[in-house]
């Protein structure tokens, strides 16, 4: 019963800052009560069983299997298989990323009615589609470089400090269109399921290699695969 009833009050515990913020502003500084109060428990419910429900399935699922196949593929010793699977990793959990399909579905609406594509159906599902795909290759290639950067111990600050001079650099010739929409897809790609598994995956490898600190090696993946979207989006932008 305890193994239960424990994930659901971790649940709650994570919960009710928001639930204090909420309700202070509602009935303190607005002085209105809450509307549809029984749609909002019911809602604060289901809140709270989906939470548990996620992180319950974080722990059992994607936080093992990422670590296992780390593990695996460090076991295999080659690395172009390592780098395939770190390559089909990223591009395949950003593409189908449902906030970077939204992102990318109100760019395209956007840029058509400022006449920068045609204002057509295939015109906007083509261009939305390149940027899923563009943001997805980036992702991609900052797993590759994130897995690299474990193995050879590279270190991070240094790749990130070239990033973002790089990021710099590119916004000043960029088309003010692309700049906002680019910074925004760095964002939508720390998705719920990318994050945990590709944390698991560099945490498991930094594991399996010898002289490597999982605490010093094993992160920063996700800092890489918020970084490139931009790089990739403005050149997308500055190219299209």
């Amino acid at each position: 019963m305890a193994a239960l009833l424990t994930p659901v009050f971790e649940s709650v515990r994570h919960l009710t800052p928001i639930i204090v913020v909420i309700t202070f502003f509602q009935l303190i500084v607005l002085r209105q009560q809450l509307p549809d109060l029984l749609g909002v428990l019911t809602g604060a419910l289901l809140l709270v069983l989906g939470l548990t429900l996620f992180l319950r399935g974080l722990d059992l699922g994607l936080f093992p299997i990422g670590e296992s196949l780390a593990h695996d593929f460090a076991r295999k010793g080659s690395v172009w298989w390592l780098v395939f699977f770190a390559f089909a990793l990223g591009f395949g959990t950003t593409v189908a990323e449902p906030s970077l399909i939204a992102v990318a579905t109100e760019a395209a609406l956007v840029v058509a009615k400022a006449s920068i594509i045609e204002n057509t159906d295939a015109a906007r599902a083509a261009y939305a589609l390149g940027l899923r795909i563009m943001v997805g290759l980036s992702v991609g290639v900052a797993i590759i470089v994130g897995v690299l950067r474990i193995i050879r111990g590279w270190s991070i600050q240094y790749l990130i400090i070239a990033g973002y001079i790089g990021v710099v650099t590119m916004t000043a010739f960029a088309p003010e269109e692309i700049i906002g929409i680019a910074y925004d897809a760095g964002g939508v790609t720390t998705s719920a399921v990318t994050v945990p598994l590709v944390t698991a995956v560099g945490v498991g490898l930094a594991s399996s290699i010898r002289n490597r600190n999982p605490m010093i090696d094993g992160f920063g993946l996700i800092a890489l695969a918020s970084l490139t979207p931009i790089i990739f989006v403005l050149a997308y932008g500055m190219i299209i």
